[in-house]
């Protein structure tokens, strides 16, 4: 089969050497004549893959020693419900929650969130179409918020926080908690200047079905009585992710992507990929008035890359023509339409530069 480019937003792009490591290993993981999926979560086997993956996310991430790493089900959605259950607590009821919306998936959070407690709107990009992170010095914090919540890469937007947010003077100490789903591990992260990081593995760790939650231990040990035991992070934290049975195969795979990262430079080298292959493309897009991105240059995702035909009466022609290259799931999400190019860890830059050959190939057809 010839090259294929796999430009999805998640279920996104594995890198090959994993998915091959793991076809070797399915039927017979290290000669104990049993797949990772037939392992109880339990046995001495699985237990050291667990414990792998682990410490290699600590070391990926300089994880500090007073933060746990949870592996967990439900996905970032299902984070929105189990963040403030186990966090609304830290305050006296009714507890606020500052909210700055920049996005498709921060807008998902505030939403849910106001199921458990009194959500604050703080800051909103939706005047400029979320193509910009609001000013800092716009913010409506609370002076006794619980947490304030950030997305730091909307992967249906295109919006990129650069670094931590200072909110420590304005909320009284409020702990940050981060949605990182679509670009943890692509670049380097202060975890100190966090309360709570959590992400969905399946955009740039492994596959649908494992959610990687890092909580400062503080924050352990506050949730609410309607929190299902599951659920409940300090449990959770307790029986070192065993509390019920966790997605086995998903976390094996989650660790088989933290060797390679760490095959491959680590997250430092992993940034400076990043930044070249995020430079190819914008760099093109903005070399031509054919195509359109609407994201501020400031905040601009190195991951998700939405773009426009300035005449979209051929985006057909152009998914096709795509598809005919094997550059595919180009098709940006339904809620903002046009197309979207996902380039993370696992895109090599030869499949960028493909893209880009593609994108002045159509241009010169069409424009």
């Amino acid at each position: 089969m010839s090259q294929v480019y796999n430009f999805s937003a998640g279920p996104a792009v594995l890198p090959k050497e994993v998915l091959q490591q793991a076809a070797e290993e399915m039927l017979d993981w290290h000669g104990s004549g049993m797949s990772v999926m037939e392992m109880s979560h339990r046995g001495k086997e699985f237990i050291s893959i667990y414990e792998a993956a682990v410490r290699d996310l600590r070391e990926l991430l300089a994880v500090p020693a007073n933060y746990k790493i949870l592996f967990m089900q439900g996905g970032g959605i299902g984070q929105n419900a189990i963040i403030p259950m186990n966090l609304v607590g830290l305050k006296t009821q009714p507890a606020t929650v500052d909210f700055i919306l920049t996005g498709s998936w921060s807008g998902k959070s505030f939403k849910e969130a106001k199921k458990y407690c009194n959500a604050n709107l703080a800051a909103t990009a939706e005047d400029s179409k979320f193509t910009a992170i609001p000013a800092r010095d716009s913010w409506r914090l609370s002076k006794d918020a619980a947490y304030v919540h950030i997305c730091t890469n909307e992967t249906i937007d295109g919006i990129e926080f650069q670094d931590a947010p200072d909110v420590a003077a304005d909320t009284g100490g409020a702990p940050i908690v981060a949605d990182m789903s679509s670009h943890i591990l692509s670049r380097a992260v202060d975890v100190s200047k966090y309360g709570v990081i959590f992400g969905g593995a399946q955009k740039n760790i492994g596959p649908a079905g494992v959610t990687v939650v890092i909580v400062r231990e503080d924050l352990l040990g506050h949730a609410l009585p309607i929190c299902p035991s599951a659920f409940n992070w300090k449990l959770v934290a307790e029986a070192d992710s065993m509390y019920n049975t966790p997605p086995t195969y998903g976390i094996y795979i989650a660790g088989l992507v933290f060797q390679w990262l760490k095959r491959n430079g680590g997250v430092a080298a992993m940034e400076q990929r990043n930044i070249e292959k995020a430079n190819l493309l914008y760099g093109y897009l903005d070399s031509t008035e054919f195509y359109i991105n609407r994201v501020d240059n400031s905040c601009r995702s190195r991951m998700n890359v939405p773009f426009y035909l300035r005449d979209e009466s051929l985006n057909e022609a152009f998914l096709a023509g795509a598809k005919e290259r094997r550059l595919l799931q180009l098709k940006g999400h339904k809620s903002v339409g046009g197309m979207r190019a996902s380039i993370y860890n696992a895109m090599p830059i030869e499949g960028v530069t493909a893209l880009i050959d593609y994108l002045k190939d159509f241009e010169k057809k069409h424009g």
